[in-house]
């Protein structure tokens, strides 16, 4: 499904309801089916989280995860742990691309059986379930924090728990946080110095609890850039978010103040309001913790007309696209100039956008979402527009609520 957007005069204040943060929820589907006595309230709807639960729950032999990278990784830890329990893990053809090799290297460290089905240290792979009694692993501290938080979940089941020592430079620690805090919540001890992780053991299931779910960050990351884009005094009220986040995206207050966006907390909402104050006329950011928000920062500043300059990017080489080249490409087509290396990008400041261009997506539901708020400066075409349900299935209604028109 193509769509072209126009956005020419938004509401001045609308309310959305963004649905629950896809990276809690699919850590806290994987803790449910290790201890069915969690209850999870407002859970993601995107994709990747109802494969997340559609794998868990099935038991078919082999489980398809489409282009969900962290279904891919999370499983693989989780069936791996599962005694008895053989499964194929497949996904699309990117993510036979995706590597998955020092996650799997550190599981047969621990005990596990698995195997390559086609290329060396990508999907699809046979896992064999074994109960996985060595608790000491190391792996690079620059790789995904997926892997690392794929370990650390499946940490309290294992008979001794697990030591992970990361070595060199850590990547993305919000998320690792993320993990370890709500293993916490289900009362497994864990402590985080320096380089090295300690998850004990839980002798015994957590008794009966019920975790909610924050809102998702990454999905407000395309309302900051909506508000950002707008006249001085528009206002969107977004819902379920706290002030105290979990998520590393939540970095989004701090960063948008340069592009003249506040944000306000109240009562578990936050509203964001265009300022009158001056915007700084170049960013320049390390997002090395929070590396998926780049995309829409890119965006917004290219739409503002001022520089860019962001850092710690390499995580973004094996998304669902090579998301820094993706940007190159696309944001070329609009007259930005724009120069990208393996590991960050620069814009530098442009006063004119080309319209009318057709963005493609790549399968990657954040270049579709990152592209949008544009529309709000010159009209835009968004190729593969139902890449979104990926991780926001309401995105494309969402915006109608504060007036883009979608045909």
């Amino acid at each position: 499904m193509n769509i072209r957007l126009t956005a020419n005069d938004l509401k001045s204040k609308t309310k959305i309801n963004i649905t629950g943060s896809k990276s809690e929820t699919n850590r806290l589907l994987l803790l449910k089916a290790l201890y069915p006595n969690i209850a999870i309230v407002n859970a993601s709807n995107s994709d990747d989280s109802e494969v997340m639960n559609s794998a868990l729950t099935s038991n078919n032999q082999i489980v398809d995860v489409h282009h969900a990278g962290t279904a891919m990784r999370f499983l693989t830890a989780y069936f791996a742990s599962q005694e008895n329990k053989t499964v194929t893990l497949t996904g699309s053809s990117r993510m036979k691309e995706r590597p998955i090799k020092i996650l799997v290297d550190a599981l047969i460290q621990l005990g596990a059986k698995i195997e390559y089905l086609e290329n060396d240290g990508f999907p699809p792979i046979k896992i064999s379930g074994q109960k996985l009694n060595s608790c000491r692993v190391s792996l690079p501290a620059n790789v995904s924090s997926q892997y690392i938080s794929a370990l650390l979940l499946i940490a309290p089941s294992l008979q001794n728990g697990l030591e992970l020592e990361l070595i060199g430079e850590i990547t993305s620690i919000p998320y690792i946080n993320m993990t370890l805090k709500l293993l916490n919540e289900i009362n497994v001890e864990t402590t985080f110095v320096n380089n090295k992780i300690v998850v004990k053991p839980l002798d015994q299931d957590p008794k009966s609890k019920t975790l909610i779910v924050e809102s998702d960050w990454s999905s407000a990351s395309y309302f900051y850039s909506i508000i950002a884009l707008s006249k001085a005094g528009t206002q969107i009220e977004l819902s379920n978010f706290k002030e105290n986040s979990l998520q590393g995206d939540a970095i989004l207050a701090t960063i948008y103040e340069q592009m003249g966006v506040e944000t306000h907390f109240n009562d578990g909402k936050i509203t964001l309001v265009k300022t009158q104050n001056s915007i700084k006329q170049n960013i320049v950011l390390d997002l090395n913790s929070a590396p998926d928000i780049a995309q829409t920062i890119a965006v917004t500043a290219f739409g503002l007309g001022i520089g860019c300059q962001l850092t710690g990017l390499h995580t973004l080489k094996i998304k669902e696209t090579d998301r820094l080249e993706a940007l190159q490409i696309e944001l070329s087509k609009l007259g930005a100039p724009i120069s990208v290396t393996n590991d960050s990008l620069k814009i530098e400041p442009s006063k004119s956008i080309n319209s009318n261009q057709n963005i493609a997506t790549y399968n990657d539901h954040r270049m579709a979402m990152a592209f949008a708020p544009l529309a709000l400066k010159k009209n835009i075409n968004i190729e593969n527009a139902e890449v979104v349900s990926k991780s926001y299935p309401n995105f494309w209604n969402d915006l109608k609520k504060v007036g883009f028109e979608i045909s």
